[in-house]
């Protein structure tokens, strides 16, 4: 959706097309792109929010540069000012640009004092097409100092929900920016603006229009559905041997792995290194040297698995992460959305695993219990019953996740557990009536693993201690595996059947709702639990179109050979070429310049830098595959 009116195409056109092949590679744009790109050329103030992987950066990296061609043709120009939260970020993003032919830099506090002189020198000089900061460099003193010499094209203020204290990712520096317009004597009063964010709810949306105080914006508001992404549910029961299996199934997937405490990433990582996974931990409480290293190892390929708290992703680009999986629940959809869109960047398929356990909701919710403001309370609970919803959903996933950002879904999505393998509904009345029975005979002052263990007929002492071996439901639900009725009682608690307290010890109590159940008057169903099992380990291969028979041999060579340029360079490996074009490559297998141009994401300049040592590889491949 976008209240901006398209640009007709005009000439321009095919300026814009030429340009995105020339640098980026690629032959066409992405959906909404090219209004956007249009719009910000005409120098018109927008606000863009598209989902991870939509192409955002694009939006002003190719106005940029046809800013300089209006430079070379004598028509005005100048430099585009990005501001971006986190220096990885920066940095990933100027290596990706440099390795396309494009000038651009960044400022900030990794560099020596005479390294930051001379790109400010150079950067006055208008050597560079963009130039990135950070919110607090580019309002210092120094950064002040660069703006009074600088010829600013537009600034672009990317991971703009920062500035919201809505967003989930509230950074105060980013509040600075509401006043870029009002700083030196109105110079840059009329230097339009473009804000871009992956992620912003209605409200965050709206706070974010107000901070920046942008002028009759272009508002640009993008699909939400990531359609390469095949979301999944899981039982959390053995599920260390579950990742194993995963891993094992699909060799070459990389991927990060979410834990809500920073014991939990350490133990996990190392359970993964003692089974053969490079994996390694990322959290707050490691030190700064640790976490840069074990990032680096991750975003250059040296780990297969970064095992994290949602301290680590913000500044992360990397394309090629097949899988996100989630061990501990998140606390928020929108925090989950972030998370998950951190795979498949690239629009080649991956996978969001959700490792679902009931007892991991009264964790959160005792964290919520420790904030000492009553609405900030309200607002987390309000959270975590929107995970819990999608969590439960027996039908497609996509209205309540995309929903959660406004966006309306039909559903049948084809791309979650529940569309592409429907639950099957089992009639457990009989069941719940024998659980509630449980609770009630225990007094109500019992969590789910005393009552279950009740039900099953359990020997531990306590069981005996409290005399509940003589109680008439002890052991009458011996024929059900522990499983089932912890998940029994998570789906009762969801549907209202059973209440739980909140505090570091759970207990459950019967509801008005119980004793219609325990009366016959209410028929319980419930989606029989998804075991894990070989056949979904292994999803069919990566892809976003229909490329042909992709040799597999070919492809690994060609993902050996961009680690070795990649790690001569001190770059990452899908800064030279991600997995898209290398796929393409073991389809096409390309021995000429013009075929090897018409891969996707090869530009003159990279043509020009690896075709032939990627050419050569597939002439030498072609005898022994023939």
């Amino acid at each position: 959706m976008q209240d901006a009116p398209s640009t007709p195409h005009t000439g321009q056109d095919d300026r814009l097309a030429a340009t995105l092949k020339q640098y980026f590679g690629h032959e066409a744009f992405r959906p909404m792109q090219r209004e956007i790109i249009e719009g910000v050329c005409a120098g018109r103030d927008s606000f863009v929010v598209m989902p991870t992987g939509g192409g955002k950066s694009l939006c002003y990296q190719l106005p940029a540069l046809m800013d300089q061609a209006n430079v070379a043709e004598d028509a005005g120009g100048g430099t585009t000012v990005v501001i971006s939260p986190l220096i990885a970020l920066m940095q990933d993003q100027v290596a990706q640009l440099q390795q396309n032919g494009i000038s651009a830099t960044l400022l900030n506090s990794t560099l020596d004092r005479d390294e930051a002189y001379d790109r400010e020198r150079r950067a006055m000089a208008g050597e560079y097409d963009l130039i990135y900061l950070a919110p607090e460099r580019l309002m210092s003193t120094s950064g002040a100092r660069l703006l009074r010499e600088l010829d600013v094209a537009r600034f672009a203020i990317d991971e703009a929900h920062c500035i919201s204290e809505w967003g989930h990712d509230f950074r105060p520096e980013y509040r600075m920016l509401g006043s870029l317009r009002d700083q030196f004597a109105g110079r840059f009063a009329q230097t339009p603006i473009v804000a871009l964010t992956a992620t912003a709810t209605p409200r965050v949306r709206e706070d974010i229009l107000a901070q920046l105080h942008l002028r009759d914006p272009a508002v640009y508001l993008g699909d939400f559905e990531r359609a390469n992404l095949n979301y999944e549910l899981r039982p959390k029961k053995n599920m260390l041997r579950q990742v194993g299996d995963y891993l094992t199934a699909n060799p070459l997937h990389e991927g990060i792995i979410y834990c809500q405490s920073r014991k939990r990433c350490e133990q996990m990582a190392e359970k993964l290194r003692a089974s053969g996974v490079s994996a390694v931990p990322y959290h707050a409480g490691l030190d700064a040297d640790v976490r840069e290293k074990n990032q680096h190892d991750f975003i250059y390929g040296d780990a297969r698995v970064v095992v994290a708290t949602i301290a680590f992703g913000m500044g992360v680009d990397k394309p090629d992460v097949r899988f996100v999986m989630h061990a501990d629940m998140p606390r928020s959809l929108e925090g989950y959305y972030q998370e998950t869109g951190r795979a498949g960047r690239d629009g080649l398929d991956a996978d969001c695993i959700f490792f679902y356990s009931g007892g991991d909701r009264g964790k959160v919710e005792h964290f919520i219990e420790q904030k000492e403001d009553a609405e900030e309370r309200r607002h987390a609970y309000w959270q975590l019953s929107q995970v819990i919803q999608f969590a439960h959903a027996t039908g497609c996933r996509m209205p309540k996740l995309l929903g959660y950002f406004g966006q309306e879904h039909a559903g049948e999505c084809g791309h979650c557990d529940n569309c592409n393998a429907p639950p099957k509904l089992l009639d457990v009345t009989v069941h719940a009536q024998k659980l509630l029975s449980a609770i009630a005979r225990t007094g109500q002052r019992f969590g789910v693993g005393h009552v279950v263990k009740v039900l099953r007929g359990s020997k531990e002492q306590r069981i005996v201690e409290y005399g509940h071996d003589q109680l008439s439901v002890y052991g009458i639900g011996a024929d059900q595996p522990e499983g089932h009725w912890r998940q029994l009682a998570e789906h009762l608690i969801h549907d209202g059947a059973i209440a739980s307290t909140t505090d570091q010890y759970r207990t459950l109590h019967l509801t008005p709702e119980s004793k219609e159940i325990l009366k016959g008057d209410r028929e319980i169903t419930m989606p029989v639990s998804r075991v894990s099992s070989e056949s979904n380990h292994r999803r069919r291969p990566a892809s976003d179109e229909d490329l042909g028979p992709i040799d597999d041999e070919l492809f690994n060579k060609l993902r050996s050979l961009r680690k070795e340029l990649a790690d001569q360079q001190g770059v990452p490996p899908y800064v030279v070429f991600g997995d898209k074009s290398l796929r393409q490559m073991a389809a096409s297998l390309p021995t000429d310049d013009n075929a090897f141009l018409a891969v996707s994401g090869v530009g003159q300049t990279k043509l020009d830098k690896y075709g032939s040592a990627f050419m050569d590889v597939i002439r030498e491949h072609l005898p022994a595959s023939s």
